[in-house]
């Protein structure tokens, strides 16, 4: 019973050994590991925040009638530049019936009310002149003779509003012509011939007949994350892209930014308006999508590495990398960092342009069949 104890003790004994032998074979067999090196090289490092949002005029007016009615004409359309007083459209009141009715109404009382003045007025110049009435008296006939003219030509004035919007002798202010109020260019006419408008007043916002935007004044209009948010203040570069403009760039300037935010798809939105400055001809049309880089930072021409070089310490968390002294030999070098933009970024103590960077962390290709 002993003696087969022992020799599987034994057995045991050698499979360990024969295994521990094999496993520093195996070690001893591989190829040593070789470590590739890159040189620091200059580069431009900007670091950006992204908002996304649209291209917008930074005034746009929209032309509402002061009457309601019907449209009649439409002289411009979209695309069409104007000036301040240009004609854009004609309105065709289609008179209220109850109004109509009582507009009437009061033109026949205040005519029954003008021939009795007469009359009156008549009958007391006649005792004036015969002296039978004082002139007090006969001061008194005429004005109220005078009064009822004035009320009859009025109520045929608001007869004649009613009816046709507009009046002989009355300004602007109810006219069915509407006229543009600022120059510039017609972004859209939402309305056709035919349409029934409403005037604006302190109730109803009024229909929109033309909106007019200046295009060479064009804002971007968009949203940041709220992580993103605590990193931008106002006054910081702008490069806006166009989607629908390939190969162009256009520079802003960072005016607002909101002190609330909406939360929007469970994700808080802060909204941003840069005022770009255009420096060509080139037309932007109000409503495409954009995105704008904001930028935060920003070093040209500096030295650089890859940020998947750079180490950190366990103990400090300080950054340093290994330079390579000999063939691969390393030593270590604190480095002091300055801007990144997430794949490179600025050194700016601790290598020289001649130093070799020790690439630590490169990824191993898997081998193909």
């Amino acid at each position: 019973m002993k003696k087969s104890v022992t020799i599987i003790i034994l057995l045991l004994i050698v499979i360990v050994f024969g295994g521990s032998m094999y496993y520093l074979y195996s070690k001893n067999a591989e190829d040593p590991i070789v470590y590739e090196t890159e040189t620091p090289s200059k580069q431009t490092i900007v670091k950006k925040a992204v908002a996304t949002g649209s291209i917008l005029p930074l005034e746009e007016v929209l032309i509402k009638p002061n009457i309601s009615g019907v449209i009649e004409e439409i002289y411009v359309e979209g695309g069409d530049y104007v000036k301040s007083g240009d004609l854009l459209a004609k309105i065709k009141v289609v008179p209220n019936l109850s109004a109509l009715n009582d507009a009437k109404n009061a033109i026949d009382e205040a005519k029954i009310n003008l021939n009795d003045q007469k009359r009156n007025y008549e009958r007391q110049l006649t005792l004036f002149s015969k002296g039978v009435i004082s002139k007090t008296d006969m001061e008194r006939a005429e004005v109220s003779y005078d009064q009822a003219k004035q009320a009859y030509g009025a109520a045929n004035k608001r007869y004649d509003i009613v009816q046709t919007g507009t009046t002989s002798g009355l300004s602007s202010a109810a006219n069915t012509m509407i006229r543009a109020t600022v120059s510039g260019m017609v972004l859209e006419v939402p309305v056709e011939v035919g349409n029934q408008v409403i005037e604006a007043n302190n109730f109803n916002e009024g229909t929109t007949i033309a909106a007019i935007a200046d295009v060479d004044k064009m804002i971007f209009e968009g949203k940041v994350d709220e992580s993103e948010v605590g990193k931008i203040k106002e006054d910081l570069p702008l490069e806006i892209t166009v989607g629908a403009i390939e190969n162009k760039v256009f520079d802003a300037v960072l005016d607002y930014i909101a002190p609330k935010g909406k939360e929007e798809n469970g994700a808080i939105q802060f909204e941003i308006k840069g005022t770009l400055t255009k420096h060509d001809t080139t037309f932007i049309r109000a409503g495409l999508s954009a995105n704008a880089s904001i930028i935060l930072a920003r070093a040209d021409s500096v030295l650089a590495v890859k940020e998947a070089l750079i180490q950190f310490d366990d103990d400090t968390k300080k950054p340093f990398v290994e330079v390579e002294t000999s063939n691969q030999k390393f030593e270590r070098r604190d480095v002091e960092l300055g801007v990144s933009d997430g794949i490179h970024v600025e050194v700016k103590s601790g290598v020289t342009p001649d130093d070799k960077v020790k690439v630590w962390n490169a990824i191993e290709e898997e081998p193909t069949n």
